[in-house]
């Protein structure tokens, strides 16, 4: 099969990858996917990085051997953070990750240059945003000021497809006390899983916070990418779409659907390596 003609690879813990899932089956419909859940082995943010990288090189690796991938988008902040120039270097296909892109967007929607960064332990202990929110804020020359902030639960709920209700504001409200009080005025969900408790972020934060989400941005930077490298196709109409858990087939079927917004038919079971 020519190269342009493959599959798009996604892989993220469970579920959050799917907000990156949406914005590029948007974006580039006439594309077919591969999305693989890792649901057998979540949560990763509390995980040791090291064993993190070694997931997510097991999944890209399965993605472009077994179902023949043309690229991989790394749609878990976690596992970017966890050090993806390893995996860059050891396979042949384009690797697009989520922090990058989120951190441009977080740097281009400040007014104020006070922004933070919400994200899960091991994302945020590991200075992945510290270093690319810097990074964006010098190519833009713009002075910011960073406040970061784990948010370990928030992954559990939405993996229970809990996203609303006095139990998650009760936790949002104590996790998200640091950056209130840094009063900034532009907020990065730095984990896939965070959109889907956008509402609730949101009511905690007040309506003068701007919330940014990388799924949007990191789909540009994909269909960009593609676009420089003539991976992209030509063709019209709607791609195939295959969903892939390493957990329970029939609860990923179930709460995906909910989550994604639309009806995950088929669903399989990924074996892992």
């Amino acid at each position: 099969m020519p190269l342009v003609e493959r599959p798009i690879g996604i892989f993220d813990s469970g579920f959050g990858g799917l907000t990156v899932a949406r914005a590029l089956f948007d974006l580039m419909p006439a594309e077919d996917y591969v999305y693989v859940g890792d649901t057998g082995r979540y949560p990763y943010g509390s995980k040791p990085l090291d064993e993190v990288r070694r997931y997510a090189t097991e999944l890209a690796h399965s993605l472009i051997d077994d179902f023949g991938a043309k690229a991989i988008v790394v749609a878990c902040n976690t596992a970017t953070a966890a050090g993806l120039e390893g995996l860059r270097a050891e396979i042949d296909v384009p690797v697009i990750d989520v922090v990058v892109p989120g951190a441009s967007a977080l740097v281009s929607a400040t007014r104020s240059g006070r922004v933070g960064v919400i994200g899960t332990v091991g994302t945020v202990s590991s200075g992945a945003y510290v270093h690319a929110v810097g990074a964006a804020g010098a190519r833009a020359e713009v002075d910011i000021d960073l406040t970061s902030a784990a948010c370990p639960g928030f992954v559990e709920f939405v993996e229970r497809g809990q996203t609303t209700g006095d139990e998650v504001t009760v936790l949002a409200e104590r996790l998200l006390a640091p950056v209130r009080a840094a009063g900034v005025d532009t907020l990065l969900l730095g984990c896939t899983h965070y959109p889907f408790l956008a509402r609730t972020i949101g009511e905690v934060m007040g309506p003068e916070v701007v919330l940014v989400s990388s799924a949007d941005e990191t789909a540009f930077a994909a269909m960009d990418r593609l676009g420089a490298l003539g991976l992209l196709r030509d063709a019209s109409g709607v791609g195939t779409r295959r969903f892939w858990s390493s957990g329970d087939v029939d609860t990923f079927r179930e709460l995906g659907s909910g989550l994604l917004g639309v009806d995950l038919d088929r669903v399989d079971h990924w074996p892992g390596r």
